[in-house]
C-alpha cells in the first residue's frame, strides 16, 4: 500500500476516534458555510516535520482548502516563526486542527531527536536506523519523521524482511537451523526477501559466517561493545552488511561509528522522543483578531 493510501486510512480512523457522531461544539456555534484562516505558530526550537501531512489532512477533508507553507519538512524552526497558513471552511479548520497538531508535534519531536543523532554521525560511513518500537497505528508517521530527521527506515513491519532474533533462533533450535529454514522459506514462498540475523557474541558471528553466505545479507551485532564490534568486523570482511544494536545513545554513538559498522539502530529515536510545542491560531474574522485553537 502506498504512503498516501496508508495516510488516508490513518486520517479516516483518527477522525472516527475524534469526531464520533459529530463535532457538536462546532456544529452548535459555527455557520457551516463560514470560511477562515489559521496559522501554525512555532513555540519551540527544533526540526519541523509533518508539513506534507498537514496539507494532506486539510485537503482530504476539504478540497477547497488553500495551504500556504512557510517551512518545508526537515527545516530548522525557531520559536515565534510560522510554519504554514491555511484558508478553508471554519468547520474544516476546527475539525482538523487537533489531528494536525498531534501529528506535527509528535513528528517534529522525533525528527529533532533524530537530527541530534545523525549530526553525531557526520564524517562516518555509519548510517542510523529506526526500529519497530513504535506507537501502534502511528508507525507510518513516526518512521516518516525519522526519515525527515536524516535517519534511514529499517523494515516497516514483519512482512518486508526476515529478521531472525534471539527468540526465533532459540525456538528454532539454533542459528544453523534458523538460517536454513529461513532460506528455504524465501526460496519457496517469497523470493528476494532479505534475511537478517541477530548474533549475541563472537561465536554466533562465526556460525553465521560459516553457514550464512548467500543466504543472510545482514548480521546484527546485538549488545556488542565497540571493541567487540571491531573484532566482529575483522571476521566478517565486508561479506555481510552489519548493524550494531542495543544500548546505543547520544553519548556513545560516535564510538560505534568509529568501528566502521554499516548501521546503528536506535529505538529511542521514537520511543524516547518528546513532542514539540506548536499551536494553531485561527482568525475567523480579521476584525476580531486572533484566537487560540487548542
Amino acid at each position: 500500500m502506498s504512503f498516501d493510501k496508508q495516510l488516508n486510512h490513518l486520517i479516516d480512523e483518527a477522525w472516527k476516534e475524534d469526531i464520533g457522531d459529530g463535532d457538536h461544539s462546532t456544529l452548535a456555534s459555527i455557520d457551516p458555510d463560514a470560511r477562515g484562516k489559521a496559522v501554525l505558530k512555532i513555540k519551540e526550537d527544533g526540526i519541523v516535520a509533518g508539513m506534507r501531512v498537514a496539507e494532506k489532512i486539510f485537503n482530504y477533508k476539504d478540497a477547497s482548502s488553500v495551504f500556504t507553507p512557510f517551512k518545508q519538512d526537515g527545516d530548522e524552526m525557531k520559536y515565534g516563526e510560522k510554519a504554514f497558513e491555511v484558508e478553508a471552511k471554519v468547520h474544516t479548520i476546527l475539525q482538523c486542527e487537533r489531528l494536525v497538531l498531534n501529528c506535527m508535534q509528535r513528528m517534529s519531536g522525533i525528527a529533532t531527536l533524530t537530527k541530534k543523532y545523525t549530526d553525531k554521525l557526520k564524517g562516518y560511513k555509519t548510517k542510523l536506523l529506526d526500529t519497530r518500537k513504535t506507537t501502534p497505528n502511528f508507525r507510518l508517521l513516526e518512521k516518516e519523521a525519522v526519515r525527515i530527521g536524516g535517519g534511514v527506515n529499517h523494515r516497516f513491519g514483519l512482512y518486508d524482511m526476515i529478521m531472525l532474533k534471539d527468540n526465533h533462533i532459540d525456538y528454532c533450535g539454533g542459528i544453523g537451523k534458523a538460517i536454513e529454514k529461513a532460506a528455504e522459506y524465501v526460496k519457496a514462498v517469497k523470493p528476494g526477501l532479505k534475511i537478517e540475523i541477530e548474533t549475541r557474541g563472537i561465536d554466533d558471528v562465526k556460525k553465521v559466517i560459516a553457514m550464512g553466505k548467500g543466504k543472510v545479507f545482514r548480521i546484527m551485532l546485538d549488545n556488542f561493545s565497540p571493541s567487540q564490534i571491531s573484532e566482529a568486523l575483522k571476521l566478517i570482511h565486508n561479506d555481510f552488511e552489519t548493524e550494531a544494536s542495543g544500548g546505543i545513545n547520544l553519548d556513545n554513538i560516535e564510538e560505534y561509528a568509529k568501528t566502521g559498522v554499516d548501521y546503528v539502530s536506535v529505538g529511542a529515536l521514537i520511543h524516547q522522543a518528546r513532542s514539540l510545542d506548536l499551536s494553531l491560531k485561527a482568525s475567523p474574522n480579521p476584525s476580531e483578531g486572533e484566537a487560540l485553537v487548542s
